[in-house]
């Protein structure tokens, strides 16, 4: 392919970084919930893990909690070894990802045979009360649209990667975090010390006009204001997990090799078909 003909990156990587080394520890409250979701997962998996590395945009905030773990940026291309690893755990940086599929193979390419791989990363109904305010407020005052927002995938779509990359034994789940806000602007200065404001390549380079912002705030607040009389924001935290393929692994049987009936094990009588007239 000519690279003179390649679309840009969705994301701009270096726009990312900066806004991470801004990021402040205290705000970083999703990366507590994922942190206390990968103690139960590990729990619930039974097993004992000696080489785990982890994939992360905030390397010192996950170092606290792993201390023995390998970390390595999210970079396009992962620092990780081959088959070195038998847990791979990737961060809240799938969603800022240009090519999904490529670190998720990186990841299924680190791992040993047999090896976990967890993926923690925001689904696609995150922050949609911010998206559809200000795409409502920036129509009715310019009658256009600029992307604000970065697109998220959905639950489905991501474990479809999985499979894509490779792993045996996929599974996609998530659950809805409902965070309140004094007002739009107060979520908006969150997101700027969680070091998760907009990054994409194709974003606007100039301050968002104030008409826009105000009316923007006044529709969020008319939409999503809960009882107490704050606004509501939604942050959709995907789980995703495969294995790296192993012969040891539980294999589906082949077609047609059952030994005995559905039928006779539910108990069931079977009725034959009528044929129609027709």
């Amino acid at each position: 392919m000519n690279v003179m003909n390649m679309p840009p990156a969705l994301v701009d990587r270096r726009a990312l970084q900066r806004q991470r080394a801004r990021a402040l520890t205290d705000h970083l409250f999703l990366h507590d919930v994922i942190v206390d979701e990968l103690h139960e997962r590990l729990i619930e998996v039974n097993r004992a893990f000696t080489s785990v590395a982890i994939v992360t945009g905030f390397p010192d905030f996950l170092r606290v909690h792993f201390p023995n773990a390998t970390i390595v940026p999210d970079d396009d291309t992962l620092a990780l070894s081959p088959g070195a690893h038998d847990l791979v755990v990737h961060v809240m940086g799938l969603h800022w990802a240009n090519d999904p599929v490529g670190q998720l193979v990186q990841c299924r390419h680190a791992l040993r045979p047999d090896g976990l791989l967890l993926v923690f990363c925001l689904g696609g109904q995150t922050l949609h009360e911010l998206r559809s305010a200000l795409a409502e407020a920036e129509a009715q005052i310019t009658g256009g649209l600029s992307p604000r927002v970065a697109p998220m995938g959905e639950i489905r779509d991501l474990g479809a990667l999985l499979q894509r990359a490779g792993l045996a034994l996929p599974v996609a789940d998530g659950n809805k975090l409902t965070v309140s806000y004094a007002n739009m602007f107060h979520l908006m200065h969150d997101l700027r010390k969680m070091g998760e404001t907009n990054a994409m390549t194709q974003r606007i380079r100039h301050m968002t006009r104030r008409q826009v912002l105000t009316q923007a705030s006044s529709i969020y607040a008319q939409h999503f204001r809960n009882a107490a009389g704050r606004v509501d924001a939604t942050f959709e935290m995907i789980t995703l997990t495969g294995w790296a393929p192993a012969d040891s692994q539980q294999q589906p049987l082949r077609p047609g090799s059952a030994k005995s009936r559905l039928a006779d094990a539910l108990g069931a009588k079977e009725l034959p078909l009528e044929r129609s007239k027709d």
